[in-house]
């Protein structure tokens, strides 16, 4: 694949002006997390406030993501892209001049989240959804390829970017800016022009219909075997990785080290994405899960002789086999669902992965308190790895190859 070529899904017009939305909605996003948090350690001053608000947002994003898929399956995609956006802007403007104007308080914050999860829940199926609709099918790892490298890059530097928004202009500014960019993010969907769907059967009711994407998702086994995976896989990850790691770094390589190594695991995604921009998959599960077995080298690392200059090294091969994993993963969904089935289909992963979560968050603390924080995550880079290549003795998984398509999508 030439560079010409994996650049050809932007002359598309409806896909340049989805990725340019999706760009700016990225950016909202990375920069929001840095000045929502320090907007409501401003007010609260605590920590457990600030787990409130994250988890209000959270727990309807679980709550309504199965019934998003439904309706990114019903309604047109972009329009409730741009809803959700537009929610999103009013809920943090609002948040925004609360804070400016002295007058938030937390339960604003909790409500104007729970809010906000909800538009999540109805605009992330479907935007995980269209970009079948926007490219040929044989243009579909260039398109996710280019989309996966704007979030990288905007991985690290958002940020950077909120964190000094909120100590220029103060976090209740910081949290305006982000409105701006959700607002500007719905407004480059208009010139959008994508036919309707044409679904092959009458809409069900919404229990008939989740029961379809039920059907379809026990049904199809490299899927369901994949997110089992990554339900224990994410849990492990966000636990033994995000919770357990920075304590462990803190004695040893130390604050600065721990980001110099989450940068490189960033810039592993960013580097491997250039590349998957020229090389064509050709197995995408099968690569994907021994890419994301490497993950668990730098835990195990990190558990046993966490040196610096080593461990940056590992978590930047663990990141690029991440990113091999998640564009080999859409390109499973995009190619091998129907499309009017796709919302539903992403929307049981994503309960999958969120649902997780939070359980290793909470678990991991007092698993390392009980056996010790290094014993612990020695033990679960282990089962990291273990767990990403048993998904791999599913022949469905590792034999699932790419569709031999060129269908054109239509102007």
């Amino acid at each position: 694949m030439s560079w010409k070529e994996s650049f050809t899904p932007l002359r598309n017009p409806n896909f340049a002006w989805y990725y340019a939305s999706r760009f700016t909605d990225t950016l909202g996003t990375m920069t929001a997390g840095i000045a929502l948090t320090f907007a409501v350690l401003d007010i609260t001053g605590s920590a457990t406030a600030l787990g409130q608000v994250l988890a209000a947002h959270t727990i309807p994003l679980v709550v309504f993501l199965l019934f998003g898929g439904v309706i990114a399956d019903r309604l047109p995609r972009a329009l409730l892209l741009q809803a959700s956006n537009l929610v999103a802007a009013l809920t943090q403007g609002i948040l925004a001049f609360l804070v400016i104007t002295d007058q938030a308080e937390l339960w604003m914050f909790i409500v104007l989240a729970i809010v906000n999860g909800t538009a999540d829940a109805i605009g992330f199926p479907a935007m995980a959804s269209m970009v079948p609709q926007l490219v040929r099918r044989d243009q579909l790892q260039s398109a996710n390829a280019l989309l996966s490298l704007s979030r990288g890059g905007l991985t690290i530097v958002g940020p950077t970017v909120g964190a000094l928004l909120v100590v220029t202009v103060g976090s209740g500014w910081a949290l305006a800016a982000n409105a701006l960019t959700w607002l500007v993010s719905a407004i480059l969907l208009i010139p959008m022009k994508i036919p309707p769907r044409v679904r092959k059967e009458q809409a069900g009711s919404t229990v008939q219909e989740l029961r379809e994407g039920w059907s379809l998702f026990v049904g199809t086994t490299w899927l369901w075997v994949v997110v089992l995976a990554f339900g224990f896989l994410n849990a492990i990850h966000t636990g033994a990785w995000f919770t357990l790691g920075p304590a462990v770094a803190k004695g040893t390589i130390g604050e600065q080290g721990w980001g110099f190594v989450l940068s490189a695991e960033s810039l592993g995604l960013l580097v491997m994405t250039v590349v998957l921009l020229r090389m064509k998959l050709r197995r995408p599960l099968l690569v994907g899960m021994l890419g994301c077995a490497l993950m668990g080298v730098p835990m195990v690392l990190l558990g046993l002789e966490p040196h610096l200059f080593t461990l940056i090294v590992v978590t930047f091969v663990a990141g690029a086999g991440i990113e091999v994993f998640s564009i080999g993963w859409n390109l499973a969904m995009q190619e091998n669902i129907e499309d009017d089935m796709l919302s539903r289909a992403y929307s049981y992963d994503a309960l999958g992965s969120f649902v997780a979560m939070p359980i290793g968050q909470l678990a991991y603390g007092p698993l390392g308190e009980a056996f010790g924080y290094r014993d612990v995550l020695v033990v679960s880079g282990i089962a990291y790895a273990a767990i990403a290549l048993l998904a791999l003795a599913s022949r469905s998984v590792r034999s699932l190859g790419r569709a031999d398509v060129h269908d054109s999508v239509k102007a």
